[in-house]
């Protein structure tokens, strides 16, 4: 699939370079979800597998908030009416947005300002890296609306970002994650000013792009699929993902590179 093949109908989407710009894009509402986004993010997450123009991806939020979860009239009402079947094909789905995150081989930055809650809080979760704001508030507030905090992943995922016991209170709580805690709790790898934040996460994905973009992409695979090995297991596949990028023309590059004292340029194969 090409890159000027990719349409959507509920998000923004920008090619600049080697880098997409995935923009939530409701901002009189504080970008919530609707089932139709929720579909489109995880069909887009999952064709960019495919999308060997793009190399690094930007997820933001429209209006200066990131996004509100899923919308209260679009999806938490009816959801209120729905049987089991309906209910568990929608969590499955959601889910599988998660899952097209993960699995995608670009590596995610995003860009959080103003509110970034519910599942919305979960997309900033999946992502690979996370620029915030001071101003930014996250909030995993399934339990304020009866429901667990195991949500689209979020048991397994927020611990091994910030720890068992911050994230349990979180799950628990429901509370809002302001920015600098967020910051000093590793939620947030850096804070932006506001008028900063897209731009500076546009540029790091700039320079994961001009990387070793197949190497990156090892490297987010071995991160997801390492968290179920032993250490032993861990060792012997890092070992084997080493030697297949050590065939690549990159690995070449970077050597010719640094006899001939210059800086390499990485090409992505």
């Amino acid at each position: 699939m090409k890159a000027a093949e990719i349409t959507t109908r509920h998000l923004g989407w920008q090619l600049d370079g080697k880098v997409a710009t995935i923009t939530l894009d409701r901002p009189e509402r504080k970008n919530p979800l609707s089932f139709e986004s929720y579909a489109e993010l995880r069909d887009l997450f999952r064709s960019l597998v495919t999308v060997d123009e793009v190399k690094s991806v930007v997820l933001t939020g429209a209006g200066g908030n990131f996004c509100s979860g899923g919308d209260v009239h679009e999806i938490i009402g009816p959801l209120t009416k729905m049987a089991m079947p309906a209910l568990l094909e929608f969590t499955r789905m959601t889910g599988d947005l998660v899952k097209a995150m993960r699995h995608c081989p670009q590596p995610i930055i995003a860009a959080v300002d103003g509110v970034c809650a519910g599942a919305g809080a979960i997309l900033a979760m999946a992502a690979d890296i996370r620029y915030g704001t001071a101003a930014s508030n996250v909030a995993f507030l399934f339990t304020r609306v009866g429901l667990a905090g195991c949500d689209m992943g979020a048991c397994a995922f927020l611990p091994r970002i910030i720890g068992q016991g911050r994230a349990s209170e979180l799950l628990y709580s429901g509370r809002s994650l302001g920015g600098k805690e967020a910051e000093r709790w590793g939620f947030y790898n850096r804070l932006c000013a506001p008028d900063a934040l897209l731009g500076e996460a546009q540029e790091m994905a700039k320079s994961l792009a001009a990387g070793p973009t197949f190497a990156h992409a090892m490297t987010k695979r071995m991160l997801h699929e390492e968290w179920s090995m032993t250490p032993d297991q861990a060792i012997e596949a890092e070992a084997q993902a080493q030697a297949i990028c050590m065939q690549t023309e990159d690995f070449k590059r970077a050597y010719r590179a640094f006899v001939a004292k210059q800086r390499p340029v990485f090409e992505g194969n």
